[in-house]
């Protein structure tokens, strides 16, 4: 039993580490696909339009969000890959330059004497230790734990699921049509998916729930409120 509960909260702690992109791949999603939602509902598009245009957006840019930041997440690790191979060789070549910068390292932390030389001695006796002393203090450089393709995946499954929402009632009422106002219904539902994924954003980033939460319903206000005024705007000239 205490084996499985270890599993359990082993596979947990791997899923928190995927949470930022989890939920900024899912304000993203929902921001972007309301306000195509907002933007045909005040041009008064036709709702089998307004899902096309929304489905379009929705993989198109979840697709190309991900890929993004696969890539960039894949070109940090190659970045950081490029310098510890560097650090390798300077410490396998250089080794008295590589000591003295060590040294250099720790007496800026304030040790000195016998202390600072058995610190040096016992980093510079562990190649791998140096190194990874050399890129934390030297360059300032960590290496990120995670995938980059799991970064990619985690930002494309998000970005489709919370961007969906805004899409719900108008599928629903496509199918099964209903009397409800659909773009207050929409709005509702959104809005709830928002207050979710913005108090998310605060145990991500460690600030106020309440802050987090006010700051994304407020962005995914106002780019509704553009994409609807500039989609009432261009209607006048274009349909």
């Amino acid at each position: 039993m205490e084996k499985d509960i270890h599993l359990t909260d082993t596979h947990f702690g791997k899923l928190q580490e995927y949470l930022r992109e989890f939920v900024y791949g899912g304000i993203d999603g929902a921001v972007t696909t309301f306000a195509v939602v907002a933007g045909g509902f005040g041009a008064n598009l036709d709702a089998g339009i307004l899902i096309i245009l929304g489905f379009a957006n929705l993989l198109a840019d979840g697709f190309s969000m991900s890929v993004g930041a696969y890539l960039s997440a894949k070109s940090e690790k190659d970045n950081f890959d490029k310098h510890e191979k560097i650090e390798y060789w300077e410490i396998e070549n250089l080794p008295e330059v590589e000591r003295g910068e060590i040294v250099d390292i720790y007496k800026e932390k304030g040790f000195k004497g016998e202390l600072l030389d058995k610190i040096v001695d016992h980093i510079c006796s562990d190649k791998d230790l140096w190194v990874a002393e050399m890129m934390k203090d030297e360059l300032g450089m960590m290496r990120d734990s995670k995938s980059p393709f799991k970064i990619g995946l985690a930002t494309l499954i998000s970005f489709i699921l919370v961007g969906f929402i805004p899409l719900m009632v108008y599928l629903y009422d496509f199918f099964f049509p209903t009397n409800l106002n659909i773009f207050l219904w929409t709005s509702i539902l959104t809005g709830l998916a928002f207050m979710i994924v913005g108090f998310l954003k605060g145990i991500v980033n460690q600030t106020s729930a309440f802050r987090s939460v006010s700051e994304t319903l407020a962005l995914g206000l106002l780019a509704a409120v553009v994409a609807y005024y500039v989609g009432d705007v261009l209607k006048s000239f274009f349909i």
